[in-house]
Parts: C-alpha cells; structure tokens; sequence
C-alpha cells in the first residue's frame, strides 16, 4: 500500500491490490477496507477501499450500519478475545442481494481501532469457516501496518493550499438539505483527490447524522469527527458532526475545514507512531518553546528534550522543526 500511495494509485487500484494479496491466504469475492484511527474514536473512518462489492449491496450494508442495525459492528467485533466474525445467508441483508457470506475483521492493537475489513463470497461457494476467520485474524497486524503506511506514505506538511470551512445541513431524514459554497468547493476537491463511489459519501453522511444524533443523546457519545489525511487530500482534513438541536431530533451541521492543531496532533501522532511524552514535547515546540524551556517545563534533560525530537523526526520523516510546525500547524 505505501508504495502504490507513492505511485498515485487511485483507491480502486489500491483495494485490487490488497484483495490480491489476502486471496492467497483467503479466498474471496469481494473487499472493503476501512482506514479510521484510535484516537478519532470513530467507526465512520478516515478513507476506504472497496473491490468487488455491488454497490446496491455496499450501500445497504454500510446504511444498517450506521443506523445501528448491523448485527456485526465494529465495535463489538473489537471487543471480542479474537476480533472476527461472519454473516452468512441466514442475515437477510445477504440473502437479498445475492451474497453468500461475509468475514469480518476489526483491526485492532494495543492503541486501539484502525479500521476494519471485509470479505465476501458468492452463494455456490464455501461459506466463510473458522479456518478462514483464524487466517484472516492473523493479517490483522500486517494489515494494521499497511494502512499505517499508506497514510504515511503522503507529504507530511500540507501541499495542497487551504480553503475556508464549508458547511453541509442534514435533515432529520439524513438527507442533505442545504450546503454552502465553500463545502462545495472541498467536495469537489475531494472527488477530484479521491476515486470514491457517491454511495460511499451518501452513506458516509448519513454516519455523520446518526452518530451526532446519539450525541446529543447521550452525553457520552462523541460528536463524530472524521479525518481525511494528506495522502488524499494533500492536506489533512476534518469533518465535524455537530446536532442543532439538544434532542438531536431536528437538522445536523457537518463542518468540513482544514485540520489543525492541538485536534489534529494526536491523529497525527497515532499514524507516526509517536509516544506521549514526544507528543508533549510536540506541544510545547509548537507553542514556540524552546528545547531548555520544554526541559524545565517537562522536567527532563535537554538531552532528553533533544534524543524526542530526534526520534520524531525519524519517525515522520521531517527535515527539521519548521516542517514539523508546519505540519501540525496545518
């Protein structure tokens, strides 16, 4: 994956890619891969891949998951001693649209969630098995790394220049209502950056409403938050949903806008690999505190100070101080 990142490789090449690679250890019709992070705390994800699935078929699959009726959601697939599982013909969504089976496997490491994937076979083949599941949960670290070399793969500083933040309103049936000029201009942007089916993005909104529903709900929900990373976008970029109602009964306001800052450090700092304690240093450079200073202030050597910053260069990739504010700086 990080080299085809490199080679500009749209994502129909990339999901052909991986799904050639899991075949020869799982056989398969069809793949969907979602890219998303720990810290976003989110199922909507970051990116994705998709090869093989009928789009009728992948719009429906992604709706009853976003609406709570999936059977086999992420979340309590993570949860699991081996975060696996399958549907087969006896989930009627499957039976409908012609499917036979689906695996399904939670990506998941000691930081937590980065994403999920899929495979399914056609009715007349073998239904997916334990055997299979017992395979396929062990790429899941490979996976995991892929997914973390694609996204690292792309610039590290933003090249692509800024646009305002743009605003999209869904109504209460999830639809969009309203969006303004500048929401136009980065979607455009994103389709030109991203071969995404229209479903995917119809469906994608459709999570953003629900999940900022349950928020206003329940107060331990998250309001959602997605981020699209540089390797697409040139650019990191976030979508906020926000509910315009404390019942969250009535429209959603998704923000789309350039990431920045203390919100997007730590999504950076998942994908990077970066510690604790060289995020914080991270923090106070970005602050424009000097390595003596960050020393005093974290109670460490300068020595200490210098042997973080080092490791974070190595680790992004960055040149030097500048390019890593830059980055962070958005």
């Amino acid at each position: 994956m990080p080299e085809a990142a490199r080679q500009g490789a749209t994502s129909g090449e990339v999901a052909e890619l991986v799904s050639d690679a899991i075949a020869t250890e799982v056989p398969h019709d069809a793949l969907r891969l979602l890219g998303t992070s720990p810290t976003s705390g989110s199922t909507l994800g970051s990116f994705s891949f998709w090869h093989g699935y009928d789009p009728d078929f992948g719009r429906e699959i992604l709706r009853e998951h976003y609406l709570g009726e999936d059977p086999l959601p992420i979340a309590e697939l993570a949860r699991r001693p081996s975060p696996v599982g399958v549907l087969g013909q006896g989930h009627q969504l499957l039976a409908d649209h012609g499917v036979g089976s689906e695996l399904r496997l939670a990506l998941r490491d000691d930081r937590g969630v980065w994403g999920a994937l899929g495979l399914a076979r056609a009715p007349g083949r073998r239904p997916f098995d334990r055997a299979d599941a017992h395979r396929v949960a062990e790429l899941g670290s490979c996976l995991i790394a892929a997914l973390r070399g694609y996204v690292t793969a792309g610039p590290l500083a933003p090249v692509a220049p800024s646009l305002p933040a743009g605003v999209m309103i869904l109504g209460p049936d999830h639809r969009l209502r309203a969006i303004t000029p500048q929401a136009v201009q980065w979607l455009t942007r994103e389709r030109s950056c991203q071969e995404l089916p229209r479903w995917a993005s119809e469906a994608f909104l459709l999570g953003m409403s629900t999940q900022a529903r349950k928020s206003a709900r329940d107060p331990r929900v998250p309001t959602p938050t997605a981020w699209g990373p540089t390797v697409i976008h040139g650019r990191w970029v976030s979508y906020q949903g926000q509910p315009l109602d404390e019942d969250g009964v009535g429209d959603v306001a998704v923000v789309i806008h350039a990431a920045a800052g203390p919100q997007l450090l730590p999504v950076l700092c998942d994908w990077y690999g970066i510690s604790k304690r060289e995020q914080q240093v991270i923090t106070d450079l970005c602050d424009g505190v000097a390595p003596k200073q960050i020393a005093r202030r974290r109670k460490l050597s300068v020595h200490t100070v210098n042997d973080h910053l080092k490791a974070v260069f190595r680790k992004t990739g960055a040149s030097g101080r500048d390019e890593l504010i830059t980055a962070v700086a958005g």
